[in-house]
């Protein structure tokens, strides 16, 4: 399952982190890359201990953690604290799927990326190229989100980002851990879930809202991993 998140962060809060990102020490980005991605990438990145870094992706995992849509869709378990990208004069990133755990770091604990996500902070008109494109069993999907807009989808999928021939690409990409590892039993629970909401909001006293909310909690009973 893909899914857009639009309006993560306000457009005020998107005006502090993209001027300060604007400012940031930026380092080359093939030193966070495997021995395969290596070769494929070409960006900059903030370290992971850039207090920057830390302080805005903290920033992050707390506006998410207050946005229902993501907490319905990723289900999360754990979350990888957020990493930050910028593309600019052709930079880009070639065809590669992400690993399968992360290690945290300064941290013994690990993070296994059931799910991927990218946090625009540039609008499309700022720059030319830079597309995310992911490829699943439903084909090509090419996505480029206004800033503040966050694309949520499988960690197993083969990804890209297309070369930046104009301006800059700020964005942040981290990875979720969730409570049901399977993509298609998440999905089937957040469409049961979105349903539910659906049903209440237009019979609120629905005993038929009850008994399907019941369905998803078993369910999500009988798939979780914590």
């Amino acid at each position: 399952m893909m899914l857009t998140l639009p309006d993560v962060l306000t457009p005020e809060q998107l005006r502090q982190c993209r001027a300060a990102l604007e400012q940031a020490a930026w380092q080359d980005g093939r030193g966070t890359a495997g021995h395969v991605a290596q070769r494929a990438k070409d960006n900059r990145q903030l370290a992971h201990d850039d207090p920057l870094a830390v302080q805005i992706g903290d920033f992050i995992v707390d506006c998410l953690g207050a946005n229902p849509l993501f907490v319905s869709a990723a289900l999360p378990l754990k979350v990888l604290p957020p990493r930050f990208n910028r593309y600019e004069g052709g930079g880009t990133y070639g065809n590669h799927v992400d690993n399968a755990i992360f290690s945290v770091p300064g941290t013994p604990h690990r993070v296994r990326s059931d799910l991927s996500a990218t946090l625009f902070f540039s609008d499309p008109d700022e720059y030319d190229g830079g597309e995310l494109v992911v490829e699943d069993s439903y084909g090509s999907h090419s996505v480029k989100l206004p800033a503040g807009h966050l694309i949520l989808y499988p960690g197993t999928s083969l990804h890209r980002v297309m070369p930046v021939t104009r301006g800059v690409r700020f964005a942040s990409f981290f990875w979720i851990q969730s409570l049901v590892r399977e993509d298609s039993q998440r999905s089937m629970l957040f469409e049961l879930d979105q349903a539910i909401q659906g049903v209440t909001r237009q019979l609120p006293e629905s005993p038929e809202a009850v008994r399907l909310t019941g369905v998803y909690h078993n369910l999500l009973r009988h798939w979780a991993n914590t």
